[in-house]
């Protein structure tokens, strides 16, 4: 095949995919990596209306203090100086509203106490007790702290065992404090019951540290990833849809594109859905009971997002983000009442400029079943009829004037509005029923609903949000132990530490 030989071909150009390709490119692999849709990026992508730049999936990250975890990592991805980043407010960097009454997130773990036992001054030790255990929980994952380790354990069993409602029981008996705990659900679409500790443990670890937005838009990791991949020898190639992974009797040999095009390859990735990879795949090597197990996954809930342009200096820009919920049981919204949606919503403005005075645009973002759309599911983007546009309407309608309750005089500051359901998020970001993070971690089932890096097929590996934990550091660390199949762990540690040095 001549030039169309590849040592690596990854499918797909999410985050963790192009990590992958980052790594493996920089240490002398040949890699392609195929894109289904015109633009790169995932859940980084962004969108242009009216002038205006939205980000789709990435709203804001932690740790990226120098020293701190992600720090390290973007300084080994060389995204420092093409990255520009926005503070969020050191005492409030998340707000959590519930029946009316605010509770902030503060950065530093110190600060952060200080700043919840100002609402709960009887609940101090409670408070310092919850911070204590998290901050081990992290401590006690060595890829999370990007130390050379003996194993691929990345977390202890007892956090994978353990429910995030159970952990927060036992730091506080307050049920308030409980619900606030818990009040960034959202990041990780936890589930009573299922949802293991150490998501939750990871995420707050993660962004109590230090919180920020990305300025301009999270599609500048793109292009840097993107031009280092290529530096290094390494192509992007987009509107590439794989519609299978030719195997022979033990492996996979080439993909085969939509368009007719056979590209082969000594080593596969996909980052790609588990479901939607094993779709494109016709081999013995894959077993039925493996196939069925994983297409029988619980998925994570999706969304509905209403995207607001503002007048023109019209709207002081918040620094923060704004986590509303009506009721005490911030768990229930999953399982929400289609009648009295939204009772929780993420609002969060968008940041243009550091230390903006006004807010451009902003989201807010309310969990969706895939039900409430599913009569429209055979349809694609921009056909899917005047019901599915009235439907779109009626959201927005319920959404905004759910806002204006918590931020009076909001509306008439709105110049346009745009909408994504989950059929949205399904089309462009290629998750099962358009949902938010993958697959549901399932205390109940740990085994189960940890998916591998591995797969029956010896040189088809997967990335993405499904292989460790989603989010920026959960899915760059899934692409490091991805990456590890071909490197070692402990090599790619060193080169990270090389790079911080």
């Amino acid at each position: 095949m001549g030039n169309d030989k590849h040592d690596v071909i990854i499918v797909g150009s999410g985050l963790g995919g192009l990590v992958c390709g980052y790594i493996l490119s920089k240490n002398g692999y040949k890699v392609l990596i195929v894109e289904k849709n015109s633009q790169k990026g995932g859940c980084l992508q962004t969108f242009k209306r009216d002038g205006v730049k939205f980000d789709t999936g990435m709203h804001y990250i932690g740790s990226m203090e120098e020293g701190q975890v992600l720090y390290r990592f973007f300084k080994y991805f060389n995204l420092l100086d093409d990255v520009p980043l926005s503070r969020l407010d050191k005492d409030g960097y998340d707000v959590i509203s519930i029946n009316g009454e605010k509770y902030k997130f503060a950065s530093g773990f110190e600060n952060f106490t200080d700043e919840l036992a100002k609402k709960f001054p009887e609940n101090i030790n409670d408070i310092e007790e919850y911070v204590r255990r998290v901050k081990e929980i992290a401590d006690a994952s060595p890829l999370y702290k990007l130390q050379t380790i003996n194993t691929h354990v990345f977390i202890e069993a007892d956090y994978i065992k353990t429910g995030v409602n159970e952990f927060v029981e036992s730091c506080t008996k307050n049920k308030r404090l409980q619900a606030v705990l818990a009040g960034n659900l959202p990041l990780y679409a936890g589930v009573k019951d299922k949802t293991p500790t150490y998501i939750h443990a990871l995420i707050n670890n993660f962004y109590i540290q230090s919180a920020y937005r990305i300025v301009g838009g999270s599609d500048s990791i793109v292009e840097s990833l993107t031009k280092s991949i290529e530096s290094f020898g390494g192509k992007v190639m987009n509107n590439a849809e794989v519609e299978e992974f030719v195997c022979d009797d033990k492996k996979v040999v080439a993909v085969l594109l939509k368009n007719g095009k056979r590209i082969e390859a000594d080593y596969f990735i996909s980052n790609v859905h588990p479901q939607v990879t094993l779709d494109k795949i016709n081999s013995k090597l894959i077993r039925k009971v493996y196939r069925e197990r994983i297409a029988n996954l619980d998925n994570t809930i999706s969304n509905f997002t209403v995207f607001i342009k503002f007048k023109k200096n019209a709207t002081p820009y918040l620094n923060y983000n704004f986590y509303y919920y009506d009721n005490d049981d911030v768990w229930a919204f999953n399982d929400y009442d289609v009648e009295a949606w939204p009772q929780s919503y993420l609002y969060m403005h968008q940041s243009v400029e550091e230390n903006a005075k006004f807010a451009e645009s902003a989201q807010v973002i309310a969990y969706m079943k895939w039900d409430e759309i599913k009569q429209w599911e055979n349809t694609t983007v921009g056909k899917r009829g005047k019901e599915y546009e009235a439907f779109k309407v009626e959201k927005t309608k319920k959404m905004l004037d759910k806002l204006e309750e918590s931020f009076p005089g909001i509306k008439e500051k709105i110049e346009s509005v745009y909408t994504s359901s989950p059929l949205t998020y399904r089309d462009y970001t290629a998750t099962k029923h358009g949902s938010m993070y993958g697959i549901i971690r399932d205390k109940n089932f740990p085994t189960q609903t940890l998916i591998s890096q591995r797969t029956k097929l010896p040189n088809l590996f997967m990335t993405g949000q499904n292989i460790n934990s989603h989010g920026i550091l959960g899915v760059t660390i899934g692409a490091m132990i991805t990456c590890s199949e071909f490197l070692g762990i402990n090599e790619i540690i060193k080169d990270i530490e090389k790079a911080n040095s």
